[in-house]
């Protein structure tokens, strides 16, 4: 089934980047979150874009094969941060227009020119990426803003280029934003039990991405059964109750 969430929402760049020496990223000495914008069309595999590279494991792989970010929120980061932040910057794919990413909800689908894509986790902020932005607490501010941009599974192959359309095509029957999934990951043992439910649902539907940075408390909490209910207890016949009084504190005879 179609769903329309915006007939204006457009891919407006196009970023990639390949792997490159960076003293910001000080653990690795390497770093791939400095995206360009691309003339053109670009190829998209399984793996993501053509020419893109990751640095590190735990980003990238088919299912974080894109990440796409929404202008809008990188503008509302600007005016925070009191200076201009251009398409790329955060190491996104794709920066759309007249869509809330946000918003996107787990499992989604959308048909992105040639694509069809697969929403799969929320992006969390990372030591590269706080090193990226020079900005002290970046990560704790960044995760806390709940604006983590989407990261996406292809389903289907093809090229993408600015100005191709954007629309939700599929969404599951229960619906947990990549906003609100931010708090499955931050802990809260409320949001991650929806998540779960949903994949329960929907097995078409990996995972993986989505519980890799969620802690093995939160996950052991969230899925352990419900405690039994006490019995309740009979309380002793106390004999006839005492008549009940009346509002002026006297007692009906």
């Amino acid at each position: 089934m179609s769903i329309s969430v915006n007939c204006m929402s457009t891919v407006i760049s196009v970023n990639r980047g390949p792997i490159v020496s960076a003293e910001f990223a000080a653990r690795r000495g390497r770093s791939a979150i400095r995206k360009l914008p691309v003339d053109g069309s670009v190829k998209v595999g399984r793996l993501g874009l053509e020419g893109d590279e990751q640095a590190a494991d735990f980003h990238g792989g088919v299912l974080q094969a894109v990440y796409a970010y929404a202008r809008e929120d990188l503008d509302w980061w600007s005016d925070r941060l009191g200076k201009p932040l251009c398409n790329g910057m955060f190491g996104e794919n794709l920066d759309l227009v007249g869509f809330d990413a946000s918003g996107a909800v787990l499992a989604e689908k959308w048909q992105v020119g040639e694509l069809l894509l697969q929403v799969m986790a929320p992006r969390m902020a990372c030591g590269t990426f706080g090193g990226w932005m020079q900005e002290k607490g970046w990560a704790k501010r960044f995760n806390g803003a709940r604006r983590p941009g989407v990261y996406l599974r292809v389903l289907e192959e093809g090229r993408v280029a600015a100005g191709d359309p954007v629309e939700v095509v599929w969404r599951p029957a229960k619906h947990v934003t990549v906003a609100e999934a931010v708090g499955a990951i931050l802990d809260e043992e409320d949001v991650l039990r929806r998540v779960i439910a949903m994949a329960d649902e929907e097995p078409g539907w990996d995972r993986t991405a989505m519980m890799f940075h969620v802690s093995n408390r939160t996950r052991s909490r969230a899925t352990a059964p419900a405690a039994p209910s006490a019995p309740t207890a009979t309380a002793p016949d106390a004999g006839p109750a005492s008549p009940p009084a009346r509002p002026d504190g006297a007692v009906h005879a």
